[in-house]
């Protein structure tokens, strides 16, 4: 048995020996290399230093290098249309405020053109009708007359005449133009006035020195123009008032 243990240690021992002379044996060698000054390679290229022009920024100035876009601030239009837009919300109960605000940008948009659409449909009644002061409002003192083949020389009409086939007629509002007209004969015959076919009822204001007479002139001036310029029948009522005044006034610039 001891015999069979000595064998079995002296062969172990052998193999483990046989290994590390192996390992040993399998070490490479390493030989050192040595290098001098000769074997370092010096770079003597020339090297040309580059510089950025004057005005290279100007380059980039466009807004595609802009990386950061600022939030416009908000005005008090932007604000109204947040306003109407919380409106909104409350009544028809819009989820997304984006919704709220894209209906009432179309709202305004649709109003605002309405309003245009009416306010050429006034102009071009205005033009129509020649009568382009109306717009902005009846000022007596600035209506220009515009006369008819009859009334161009009013000095040779027989008002007296005309009135009486207008009333036969029914025609008040014609009346009342014809006994405008006959004031302003008489103010030029009894030299009050300069009587011009061009001139307005501002030109023929400007020119009575007396304020007495400025202010009767003025008062038939818009009973003329509201009652000939305002398109619309007149009661008798109304028209007899009218009617007296300019008689009144015909009488009172006759005589003095």
């Amino acid at each position: 048995m001891n015999k069979v243990f000595f064998y079995f240690f002296l062969i172990a021992f052998s193999i483990s020996n046989a290994q590390d002379s192996l390992a040993v044996a399998e070490t490479p060698k390493v030989n050192s290399i040595k290098y001098t000054e000769k074997d370092i390679w010096i770079d003597s290229d020339t090297i040309e230093a580059k510089t950025f022009s004057k005005d290279f920024k100007k380059k980039y100035s466009d807004s595609d290098f802009v990386y950061e876009q600022k939030v416009p601030e908000k005005n008090l239009w932007d604000h109204f249309k947040e306003w109407l837009a919380g409106i909104l919300r409350k009544l028809f109960t819009f989820d997304n405020p984006k919704t709220a605000i894209s209906v009432v940008a179309f709202v305004l948009k649709t109003l605002a053109v309405l309003v245009i659409i009416f306010v050429i449909y006034l102009i071009a009644k205005a033009l129509i009708s020649k009568e382009g002061q109306w717009i902005f409002g009846k000022n007596s003192n600035k209506k220009v007359i515009h006369y008819s083949d009859l009334e161009k020389n009013i000095h040779q009409l027989d008002f007296e005449k005309l009135i009486a086939e207008s009333l036969q007629k029914g025609e008040k509002r014609l009346c009342i133009r014809y006994y405008y007209l006959w004031v302003l004969k008489v103010m030029a015959q009894n030299h009050y006035i300069e009587w011009d076919i061009e001139k307005t009822n501002s030109d023929y204001l400007y020119e009575l020195s007396s304020p007495v007479h400025k202010e009767r002139f003025s008062y038939l001036s818009y009973l003329y123009n509201y009652i000939w310029y305002g398109e619309f029948e007149i009661d008798e009522i109304t028209f007899e008032k009218a009617e007296n005044s300019f008689k009144n006034a015909i009488k009172t610039f006759s005589n003095e």
